[in-house]
């Protein structure tokens, strides 16, 4: 009989989100599935890790079902973390990071803390994967992200993913029936041009509300906003070694030792 795949899942939206118990649906159709994730929302933690304070793992699995579940109180890296060293009796073939309430692509990555925990998977040598859906609404349909879920995921584990390599996949917000297929793509070139929505509070001391608007600077048909924009479903490998290689020998020529 074939061992099924052991499937650790995260998210950063808290263990409660309906994107990642529709994540926890289809993983059960492919292995065996271990569910860690944070107490509550932890969008936009990047890949912070709990240091200066306790951490704190608890088991809410219903007899029912047939995933283990653990809650944290920690990040999502943590709850990586923690999975691997102290939850999981072997190393999982397999971490899942999602399905995040709204986008991961282009410069987004960064901030991401669904993309973080499959980060630190990819870290410790582990093949990962984040999945979004471009809907940041907490009643979001997730209906539609099922079949390319369980396609990519199936695809990675027969065929591999490469070492020091994430794959950063978005989904586009319409029917599955609209959706024209998946492409592999490169990150865009965007950024966030921000600001800050000042005001004072009661005693009069200011706070800000941190607003802004998403640009796309990159006019590529091989990014993963055109892939989105045109309907596909974009999935971008993504590298956490950020080493500027190319430009080594640039540097090199710098006069730093005269």
């Amino acid at each position: 009989m074939t061992k099924k795949p052991l499937i650790l899942v995260t998210n950063d939206d808290g263990i409660n989100a309906p994107g990642i118990r529709t994540l926890i649906e289809v993983m059960n159709t492919i292995g065996d599935v271990v569910v860690v994730a944070p107490d509550s929302p932890q969008s936009g933690m990047g890949h912070a890790i709990t240091i200066n304070s306790t951490l704190y793992v608890w088991q809410i699995s219903d007899n029912n079902e047939p995933q283990l579940e653990y809650c944290c109180s920690g990040t999502p890296a943590d709850c990586v973390k923690l999975g691997i060293r102290e939850i999981l009796d072997r190393t999982p073939d397999l971490c899942v990071s999602g399905i995040n309430h709204g986008s991961n692509s282009s410069i987004n990555v960064i901030y991401s803390g669904t993309m973080s925990a499959a980060i630190e998977a990819g870290i410790e040598g582990i093949p990962a994967i984040g999945f979004s859906l471009l809907d940041y609404n907490w009643k979001a349909n997730f209906e539609a992200c099922k079949p390319f879920v369980k396609t990519i995921t199936e695809n990675a584990l027969k065929h591999g993913i490469p070492n020091d390599v994430v794959l950063n996949v978005n989904i586009p917000n319409i029917s599955k029936e609209k959706i024209k297929g998946i492409k592999i793509c490169r990150q865009a070139k965007a950024n966030w041009v921000e600001a800050f929505d000042k005001r004072q509070n009661p005693q009069g001391r200011d706070y800000y509300w941190l607003s802004g608007k998403f640009v796309n600077l990159d006019g590529g048909e091989d990014t993963d906003e055109w892939a989105l924009e045109n309907n596909y479903v974009s999935v971008v490998p993504t590298q956490f070694d950020l080493t500027a290689h190319k430009h080594i020998k640039t540097l090199n020529n710098w006069n730093l030792n005269d």
